[in-house]
């Protein structure tokens, strides 16, 4: 299985910690932390469709996963269920979010009501990823 995390950043943070999920992970999947930027985003007057350009590579196969704020709340049992996929691409946007023809190229789903900044949220995914491949793969960390 391979899972992919595409964000946009341009100062990574909490390295360390994403690091040692990915770490955790393997035992279950080939995970990868995938980072990117563009100057143009910074001049741009719709950050939206600039995010759209930087992803619009990496979306073509696989099952895709677009984290957005108005996506659907789920368990980490439902979360679990992703990983029936042999490749899992998420996506995370910065500050601005997905334009809408974006957010139509995959399942979109939020990791929580609260609002959190776009480094958060990937921290959270990686614990999450690592939690619900542990799910699927009867591990004891859920318990």
């Amino acid at each position: 299985m391979q899972i992919n995390v595409f964000s946009i950043e341009k100062k990574e943070d909490f390295q360390a910690e994403i690091k040692d999920f990915i770490k955790k992970s393997k035992q279950f999947a080939d995970v990868k932390n995938h980072t990117l930027y563009s100057n143009k985003l910074s001049k741009s007057d719709n950050p939206q469709k600039e995010y759209s350009k930087i992803f619009a590579k990496y979306i073509t196969d696989g099952y895709n996963v677009i984290l957005t704020p108005e996506g659907k709340l789920i368990d980490s049992y439902e979360f679990a269920n992703i990983f029936e996929h042999s490749k899992v691409n998420f996506f995370i946007a910065g500050a601005w979010g997905f334009d809408e023809e974006f957010k139509k190229k995959g399942i979109n789903i939020s990791l929580s009501p609260l609002t959190m900044s776009h480094k958060v949220a990937k921290l959270v995914l990686f614990e999450q990823i690592y939690r619900g491949l542990s799910i699927k793969n009867n591990h004891p960390y859920h318990k």
